[in-house]
């Protein structure tokens, strides 16, 4: 008898096992459907803004064509160049730019692969801030870099965050950041308690880290109330600041609508304004 009860439990106990690898796998090999939550549209699909912009397209390295808008107004200051986060399309977040535009900046866009009409499909990190890269070269031919601000909203924070540690534009602003990517994950599931992330996600997005690097003035905003990425990250990654940089917390504000905050506009009018 006591044989059998130990012949069941080691049966028992591989089902399990192999019940958590496929689930470890699943994690592994499903990361980008969980993660890039996309709207694509159409090759011949048509933007309808009611100001001026360009719709400009460039290769990567590896062939594959990356869409992008460019909102412009007369004599401009110098360029945001603005990430958005992990879902939509340039045709969703094309509406961020007003307050920008507003302040005399043209607005660069970008819609990674995948999203809108830019084509292929993300398979690693490194290939997003590669293909980044690509654009903020293409972006110095026709922009001074000290004219230059980048801005990044949610997932887009570690876009933004990681080309400015590798470049010298004007001002760093990031809008919702996480501190890294397992940071990000956690505060929505207990997943990181029973399987081990830091070794199945294939991205890790440190802002921590890249905001260490960065030599201009970085400047962070995140809602007290933002339900998506709590606002401790910003917190947290306020104990890797140089004394330059800041954190502005917005009292009650959520993660969506950071833009529309009066607040926000005040201090973005602060920076950007003169």
């Amino acid at each position: 008898m006591k044989r059998k009860l130990i012949k069941i439990s080691k049966i028992i106990g591989i089902v399990f096992l192999i019940l958590y690898l496929t689930i470890c796998a699943i994690i592994y090999f499903t990361q980008e459907k969980q993660f890039f939550i996309s709207t694509k549209l159409a090759p011949d699909y048509k933007f309808e803004f009611n100001r001026t912009f360009e719709e400009l397209n460039y290769k990567t390295e590896d062939g594959i064509n990356l869409n992008n808008l460019l909102f412009k107004v007369e004599n401009p200051k110098g360029l945001v160049f603005y990430f958005h986060g992990n879902s939509g399309s340039l045709a969703l977040h094309a509406g961020q730019t007003d307050v920008y535009t507003d302040l005399g900046y043209d607005v660069f866009m970008v819609d990674y692969r995948g999203f809108g009409k830019s084509e292929g499909s993300i398979t690693n990190e490194n290939q997003l801030y590669q293909d980044n890269q690509m654009l903020y070269n293409e972006l110095k031919k026709t922009y001074t870099e000290k004219s230059i601000v980048v801005v990044g909203n949610s997932l887009g924070t570690t876009m933004a965050s990681k080309l400015a540690s590798t470049n010298n534009p004007k001002i760093l602003i990031l809008k919702a950041p996480f501190y890294d990517w397992n940071d990000a994950i956690q505060q929505h599931s207990s997943i990181g308690k029973y399987f081990p992330l830091s070794i199945l996600n294939k991205y890790s997005f440190n802002n921590y880290e890249f905001i260490q690097n960065c030599k201009m003035p970085v400047f962070l905003f995140h809602g007290t109330s933002d339900e998506t990425i709590r606002h401790s990250s910003s917190l947290k990654l306020k104990e890797v600041f140089k004394p330059e940089d800041n954190l502005i917390l917005l009292e009650g504000q959520k993660h969506s609508t950071i833009t529309e905050n009066p607040q926000f506009q005040k201090e973005l009018k602060r920076l950007l304004g003169d």
